[in-house]
């Protein structure tokens, strides 16, 4: 006699299992769009770019903030001063930026090297010897701005870090800890290795220096004024032999970007004002002028609506969900995942009630009230969802822009994606729970 279910208590179903055949033959269908969003997006401007030409593409009203964040606005039923619904994600991703006077000759190696100084938390060894992309602006001399994108297209060339062979490595990398064999510093981006003919000093890079002027009028001291970003150079891919997932840079968090401009795309007419916000470095603290902690931005915005409303009534009568992804089981490490509270690939959105590290630090922990409300919302709309936690209370942790918007009397809660391979160059998601965290978003912003 099998076992009964007991009917009391909380189970897990996958979203493979909820969803029915329609929904899912629609993830796969929506996959396919992300994928090419994602090989479109791989820098925030980049992203702000793709997403504003949607918004205009659906006739939706865009804001822009400097090229690097953005707000789709739909009106409400409702007035501004009765609250508004809010989905911000972000659309900043770790990689490796050039530092303002990169390019130098390594004599001894005979090659040409751009150094870099790493964006966000990553693991150094996960950006050696994978093809590299440049994607960014630059302002020249005489103020002039162009875009540079080289290694996308198939025939681009592409650039690298390089790694020592295993042959030579075993004093100075393998028998140092992980973090130590393979330091920031000497991720250094191999550009050229032909010389130029003449009596140079530093005949390679004045090869590469003649090339940057003739292809794009570039000069050294242009890179000063530049946002030049090393991402990786391959496409996002179908991973598995059932092709149920997806793979490719950039997932965090432009998976919950993606799902989000999606989902006010097919807002009309909502009972309250619905916003979709999208940000830039998140990654690294929320510190700058396009960013979260710049609530100016949203003030404006508000005012833009109603003139007259009090902004912070409004706020106090807002409510927000912070669109960020959540890690992943990790097979062969599920050691540091406390699994009662953990997600998993394939069982549909993961709401977190708090983020942070140790005792919740840096973290927004959401009401019980407002928790209840979007977990009645997801259960009503039969939309597949899970809690998660980062893993174990003293193995680590991480934050969201969840704390800002807190800050400013809002009710947050964290509904997003979960991502096997965080922060790693190439990232890996579910297409049911991607789709999910698309059917959420829409659910909250008409709700």
């Amino acid at each position: 006699m099998s076992e009964k279910e007991n009917k009391y208590a909380y189970t897990k179903k996958t979203a493979w299992e909820t969803f029915s055949k329609e929904q899912i033959k629609n993830a796969f269908l929506f996959a396919e769009d992300y994928k090419i969003f994602l090989n479109c997006a791989k820098t925030e401007r980049e992203a702000i770019r793709e997403i504003h030409d949607l918004a205009k593409k659906h006739k939706k009203h865009i804001i822009l903030n400097r090229e690097k964040a953005a707000a789709i606005i739909v009106p409400g039923k409702k007035p501004v001063h009765d609250g508004v619904r809010i989905v911000i994600s972000h659309v900043d991703s770790p990689r490796l930026d050039l530092k303002q006077v990169p390019l130098y000759e390594d004599t001894e190696s005979n090659l040409a090297m751009l150094e870099t100084h790493y964006y966000g938390g990553i693991k150094n060894f996960h950006w050696l010897t994978i093809p590299l992309a440049l994607h960014g602006v630059v302002v020249k001399k005489d103020g002039k701005k162009i875009t540079f994108s080289l290694g996308a297209h198939e025939n681009d060339p592409v650039f690298c870090v390089s790694d020592l062979l295993p042959h030579l490595s075993h004093e100075v990398q393998d028998q140092k800890k992980i973090n130590e064999a393979i330091k920031g510093e000497s991720l250094d981006i191999v550009v050229g290795n032909r010389p130029a003919k003449g009596s140079f000093k530093q005949k390679i890079k004045a090869a590469i220096l003649d090339t940057l002027y003739k292809d794009y009028g570039l000069t050294e001291e242009d890179f000063i004024s530049a946002e030049l970003e090393a991402v990786p150079a391959y496409k996002a891919r179908d991973v598995g032999f059932d092709r149920s997932l997806i793979g490719g840079y950039g997932q965090d968090d432009r998976v919950c970007a993606y799902a989000a401009a999606r989902a006010i795309l097919g807002v009309e007419k909502p009972l309250f004002t619905a916003i979709a916000l999208f940000v830039d470095k998140e990654e690294i603290g929320s510190e700058g002028n396009a960013t979260a902690q710049v609530n100016t931005f949203l003030r404006s915005l508000i005012k833009s609506l109603d003139p007259h409303v009090d902004v912070d009534g409004v706020m106090l009568k807002s409510t927000v969900v912070s669109a960020d992804v959540n890690s992943a089981v990790t097979p062969n490490y599920t050691e540091v995942f406390e699994l009662k509270n953990a997600s998993v690939l394939g069982s549909g959105v993961t709401m977190s009630k708090y983020t942070g590290h140790g005792g919740k630090s840096g973290a927004n922990d959401a009401s019980a009230e407002y928790v209840g409300e979007i977990r009645t919302l997801l259960n009503k709309m039969k939309i597949p969802w899970q809690t998660g936690e980062i893993g174990k209370v003293d193995k680590g942790g991480g934050g969201t822009v969840a704390k800002y918007f807190a800050r400013l009397g809002m009710e947050v809660v964290d509904l997003g994606v979960p991502v096997l391979s965080m922060h790693a160059p190439f990232e890996i998601t579910s297409k049911v729970d991607v789709y999910s965290a698309y059917l959420a978003y829409k659910a909250f912003l008409t709700s």
